[in-house]
């Protein structure tokens, strides 16, 4: 399914990112809130998949159950660390033969421990390859592709950093998700880039409700997104847990609100298997 043809049928799309959880306790937690985010009508949900394929099992169970159980569209999420293209080229019939939709197709980051991508010896070098293998070899799937409203961290500077993302529109893919960000002048800044560029495809911002100051200022140094300082000020003038949450939730609103407003085709949640913040974004938004 042509992830695209998706954002035709409906606007604004919802959909949901998931990841792989480690416990019987985080599974069961997973589905609770799963059928949470069911009540807002998403468009398909997402599952990471682990650095060199660690969760290459529990990823495909977790698309596999999404869609017998809710009977939606599913992207399972799909890099080339750590793999050879007959590896990949496994996996994703593996996808084709649990009636998977689509792929987000990713390099991935470095594994921990090393500062730089290095291809395993038969793999691929760049998200746009795997793209290509995809529309080459499995062109039933949907393709969606990362974007960086701040730029890629290690891009040497925009007009790179959407060339390369260019690239991969041009090997296939149908949908850009962007990272996360958290001042929409840099996504419309991009976005402004983007059309001109006339890249075409729906780009989709990426949304990540702040719950905790610690655990965003941990997210944003490892993506290299920034958080504007009075959204900052705001979070660490709140001395308990329930008051940062709150400003979390309202900044994400007033986001959300903004970006729909300025007619972007939908919204992706980075939901980090909760289910709470982003409901309460959304019922936020039903309220308006």
């Amino acid at each position: 399914m042509k992830l695209d043809k998706l954002y035709a049928t409906r606007q604004p799309l919802l959909s949901f990112e998931l990841f792989p959880p480690k416990t019987p306790a985080g599974t069961e937690k997973l589905w609770h809130h799963v059928q949470r985010l069911m009540e807002f009508d998403p468009g398909y949900i997402t599952c990471t998949y682990g650095a060199a394929g660690s969760t290459r099992d529990k990823t495909m169970e977790v698309v596999r159950r999404v869609k017998q159980q809710f009977a939606i569209p599913v992207a399972s999420h799909l890099t080339c660390v750590g793999a050879t293209v007959d590896q990949l080229r496994s996996y994703l019939a593996e996808a084709r033969d649990n009636a998977i939709d689509a792929v987000v197709a990713l390099r991935g980051d470095p594994p921990e421990g090393d500062t730089e991508f290095r291809p395993v010896p038969g793999g691929l070098s760049y998200a746009n390859e795997l793209v290509e293998l995809i529309t080459a070899e499995f062109p039933e799937f949907g393709v969606a592709v990362a974007g960086y409203p701040e730029v890629h961290q290690e891009a040497p500077d925009a007009d790179v950093d959407l060339e390369n993302l260019r690239r991969k529109v041009d090997a296939g893919a149908n949908v850009v998700i962007t990272q996360l960000f958290y001042d929409n002048a840099d996504f419309y800044d991009f976005r402004e880039r983007y059309d001109q560029m006339g890249i075409g495809v729906p780009l989709v911002p990426g949304i990540l409700p702040v719950t905790n100051l610690a655990q965003i200022q941990r997210i944003t140094s490892l993506c290299g997104a920034q958080l504007p300082g009075d959204f900052v000020q705001a979070l660490t003038a709140q001395s308990d847990p329930a008051g940062q949450y709150q400003v979390g939730v309202d900044h994400a609103t007033r986001q959300v609100d903004d970006l729909i407003g300025a007619g972007v085709p939908g919204v992706h949640f980075y939901v980090l298997n909760k289910s709470q913040a982003t409901g309460a974004v959304l019922q936020n938004m039903l309220q308006r």
